[in-house]
């Protein structure tokens, strides 16, 4: 609370006692008084009081000295003085007190001194404020002390004000998330307060506080510290044996204060006894912060984490993750003994687009060792432990404004397969692009025709690619394989109308690309094997093609009366023909001697025909022509039905089938095969704009052999069918709660692409990740899950709940297999039991395979003051629980109880 508020309250008694002196007779009921200062003399400190009667008369008092060589004394009123009382302000001369009573009020500067009563004793220095009691004998109006939005609520207080001393009685203050009451507090000075029999708590309900503290003496320093003696904890007034005999709570009002995270114990099973999650956050600024942690296994294993969160407001804001543990399992010299080094770093940078509209730099991050997630026994993101694809990108791109504008961006990419441990980088890749131009399109008015449409616009895009594994990451193999290459690509395109419906667009595109390794093959009659010789050097090859589509809309309505249910329904179909042509560029192979494949020692007489871009970065060109046209048809089904609402006035329209589209395409000059499987693919509306059942296929005209390979002889004409059903697949997403199924509510939208600090899934199919230092479920960054601050029933009786699904079903028959390749729902959803009750579980099942996939059941009880959360994997690889109990308030975080079960799993 208020640091100096009885020093405050002594300048208000001193301005009160001031006006005592000058005071000639009572004063009457409900008369409010001021004491203006008046400065009418050449000292700044000089002060002039006007009596009751001087004020009548209009008299004012001035000073005919007008340079006073004496300075007096400095006088502690700065600003007018008020009070006033409902009931009574009266001032008794013979015994030299002031008497304000039932709603008396003091008001100086910011500060607003309320109680039943006020007296202000002037023989002996003090002011006392208290309560009165009304008609039912309930102690009421007890003082309250204001400065600012800052209250203390004493039920009484006596003040010395000569002396600077007070004592208060049954104050109630708080200090930052502390709540504060106490028998008797004496004040000695304005920066300590002694206290007896306190209690002090973070619950805001003072009264009846489900849990608090209780001390018998202690130390007070408003704004800084509180020192204590012994001090018990009580929960719902029972006293508890967890006490320490003596504490020290700090109390800097800063946001944030470094200190100590205390560790949490537990087993395992292969690694013994464990410390976790121990170490030390630093609050270094108001824009950056570091935590380091560290977990201790008494086999050798351990763990080390480094984390940081920065933000600049309205600049750029993000948080960077680095995560090290070296796991052992079993005893060095055992035959199972092994080890690892595991590694994972996170990185996550946004940029305000304010700060900077042409540029702009963003990060997202995450690699690693590809088994961290999998053989980590301090993650409990399950999420995490079955992904196997992870990916990063850091990018910086500069727009400028120029005309025509010119965009630049450098990025940094990485790819990586956590089960073949292969990673893909690429450092840097660097693009320019210049927008399109219109060189013939009039200088006023539209483009029109074939001419004015013309445009083109120019890429150059570089990369410098990396492919390597985990065990050559970042090393020198990694860099000696490192591969580059630059392209060029200048588009032109132009569209018009052609008989007012069909809408006609024709382009070319060139592509330059240089390259600085090629090759050389020969035949090597030693080793009778052909030998690839690397050139080092720069190469360039040019490529360009040519293609043209035409396409319409047509509509089809089938009227059935407007005094039918069905009303309309309509077809959309958007046909369209492609045409692409591309060339054979032979004038990049060339051709190499070797001997016949029946006599590997023979004479070199067969050619061999390659590219010398063979297998380079960008590959060879085609060195065959191709000539093909494509056909594509997309549908639309709407109907237009009576609303059930009677009042409505339109029908409403309903999407049966939504993009269904037809696609294929017939190559000229292909020696066999030439028409490609058809592909089929499309959308169902269940519910409308909620939810949609996708859906693709693709199907086949050409037979197989006995080999399963595809024959140039249709599958009718092979005693088939017309197609063969190759593969095909289905599935659906939907997020739904009770709140979808009140009046005026409608569903969310589904979470998509979102990033998460630590990972994971925004939709939790597969389990919430929870904080390894508060124990609580980390939530969506949409706040969907998170409660409303409004005041809860006792019992909710109408179990708000909400579920997410996702169901897919694959079928694969290329091979004559004919077999589902993966069919699973999954599953994720909460129920409200009650106040603050929250259960919740993710799970679901793989119909391929016949068992649950990862599963995680949860509970959660908000109890006000205290956070209480329970998570259980049953069963699988990574089976294991947790619970967690602890104060909810930062201030008090490290008093907690948690107890693990970290999955045991071989390395």
């Amino acid at each position: 609370m208020q640091t100096n508020y009885l020093t405050v309250l002594l300048s208000i008694i001193v301005s009160l006692i001031c006006s005592l002196h000058v005071l000639a007779q009572d004063i009457p009921n409900n008369d409010a008084r001021t004491i203006t200062p008046i400065d009418t003399i050449a000292s700044p400190n000089a002060l002039t009081i006007l009596t009751q009667g001087e004020l009548k008369e209009g008299i004012t008092i001035q000073d005919t000295v007008k340079n006073d060589t004496i300075v007096g004394p400095r006088e502690t009123l700065t600003d007018i003085v008020s009070y006033s009382a409902t009931d009574y302000a009266r001032y008794d001369r013979r015994t030299q007190k002031l008497f304000l009573y039932n709603e008396a009020q003091v008001n100086y500067t910011d500060i607003e001194i309320t109680a039943g009563e006020i007296i202000v004793d002037n023989n002996t220095n003090t002011v006392f404020a208290k309560g009165i009691l009304d008609t039912t004998g309930t102690y009421n109006q007890p003082p309250v002390f204001v400065q600012g939005a800052n209250t203390v609520e004493p039920d009484s207080i006596k003040f010395n004000f000569k002396t600077q001393k007070a004592l208060i009685y049954g104050s109630n203050t708080q200090q930052q998330e502390f709540y504060i009451k106490n028998q008797v507090s004496k004040r000695v000075n304005d920066s300590v307060v002694f206290m007896q029999n306190v209690r002090f708590t973070t619950s805001s309900n003072t009264e009846d506080p489900e849990y608090y503290f209780y001390a018998r003496k202690v130390k007070f320093v408003p704004g800084k510290k509180i020192v204590t003696g012994l001090v018990n904890m009580f929960i719902a007034d029972v006293p508890t044996p967890l006490g320490v005999p003596f504490a020290y709570f700090p109390m800097e009002k800063e946001t944030s204060v470094s200190g100590f995270i205390l560790p949490s114990p537990g087993e395992s099973n292969e690694r013994g006894y464990f410390l976790q999650n121990g170490g030390y956050y630093f609050a270094l600024s108001d824009y950056f912060d570091l935590t380091l942690q560290g977990d201790y296994y008494t086999n050798g294993s351990y763990g080390l984490r480094g984390s940081t969160s920065y933000r600049k407001r309205y600049k750029f804001n993000g948080n960077i993750n680095v995560r090290f543990e070296r796991l052992l399992t079993s005893e060095r010299g055992l035959p199972d003994f092994t080890e690892a080094n595991n590694y994972n770093i996170q990185w996550s940078h946004s940029q305000d687009s304010k700060s900077s509209p042409n540029s702009r730099f963003s990060a997202s991050v995450n690699l690693g060792s590809s088994d961290f997630f999998r053989q980590s026994v301090n993650s409990n993101n399950i999420a995490n432990r079955i992904q196997n694809n992870f990916s990063s990108s850091v990018s910086y791109s500069k727009t400028f404004q120029t005309v025509p504008q010119v965009n630049l961006s450098l990025t940094a990419t990485h790819q990586q397969n956590s089960q073949t441990k292969v990673i893909n980088m690429t450092l840097p890749t660097a693009q320019l692009s210049v927008d399109r131009i219109y060189p013939f399109a009039p200088k006023n008015g539209t483009k029109k025709g074939i001419i004015q449409n013309i445009n083109l616009n120019y890429t150059m895009r570089g990369e410098n690619r990396f492919e390597t594994t985990d065990e050559d990451f970042f090393t020198a193999q990694m860099f000696r394989d490192a591969e580059m290459g630059i392209r060029h690509t200048i588009p032109i395109t132009t569209n018009f109308k052609l008989l007012k419906n069909l809408s006609v667009s024709a382009s070319s595109n060139y592509q330059e690309s240089w390259v600085f390794e090629t090759l050389k093959p020969h035949y090597d009659q030693t080793t009778n094997a052909t030998v690839n010789d690397t050139i080092n050097g720069f190469d360039s090859f040019r490529t360009y093609n040519v293609s043209a589509s035409v396409g319409t809309t047509l509509y089809g309505v089938f009227n059935f009366g407007a005094d039918k249910k069905i009303q309309k329904i309509r077809h959309v179909i958007k046909p369209s023909i492609s045409y692409s042509y591309n060339p054979a560029f032979d004038q990049y192979y060339d051709t190499y001697l070797a001997p016949e494949l029946n006599n590997p020692d023979g004479p070199l007489t067969r050619e061999i025909e390659y590219s010398r871009f063979d297998g380079g970065f960008f590959g060879a060109p085609s060195n065959f022509k191709s000539s093909g046209i494509g056909i594509s048809i997309n549908n639309t089904l709407e109907a237009k039905v009576r609303d059930k609402d009677s009042t409505a006035t339109e029908p409403k329209n309903i999407t049966l089938l939504n993009n269904f589209a037809i696609s294929t395409n017939y190559n000229f000059t292909a020696d066999s095969l030439k028409l490609s499987p058809i592909s089929v693919r499309g959308s169902i509306p269940i519910l409308q704009e909620k939810l949609s059942i996708n859906f693709n296929m693709t199907l086949d005209p050409y037979a197989l052999n006995n080999n399963n390979r595809r024959i140039d002889k249709l599958n009718i004409a092979n005693g088939g069918s017309l197609f063969r059903l190759t593969n095909a697949s289905a599935n659906f997403g939907y997020s739904f709660s009770s709140k979808n199924f009140n009046k005026k509510t409608e569903n969310d939208d589904p979470l998509e692409n979102q990033t998460y600090r630590n990972g994971g899934r925004p939709d939790n199919l597969f389990g919430k990740d929870i904080d390894d230092i508060n124990g609580e479920f980390y939530e969506d960054e949409t706040g969907q899950d998170k409660e409303d601050d409004v005041p809860q029933e006792f019992y909710n009786y109408s179990l708000p709940w909400n579920l997410r699904v996702n169901y897919n079903v694959n079928y694969g028959n290329s091979g004559r297999q004919n077999s589902i390749t993966s069919h699973a729902v999954n599953f994720s959803g909460d129920v409200e039991l009650g106040e603050r009750w929250f259960v919740g579980v993710s799970s679901g099942l793989d119909f391929t395979n016949l068992r649950f996939t990862p599963t995680q059941l949860r509970f959660r009880r908000d109890l006000e003051s205290f956070n209480m959360t329970f998570s259980w994997t049953p069963f699988g690889t990574y089976s294991s629980w947790n619970f967690f109990i602890g104060i909810s308030s930062s201030v008090l975080k490290d008093l907690k109880y948690e107890k693990r079960r970290s999955p045991d799993q071989r390395l």
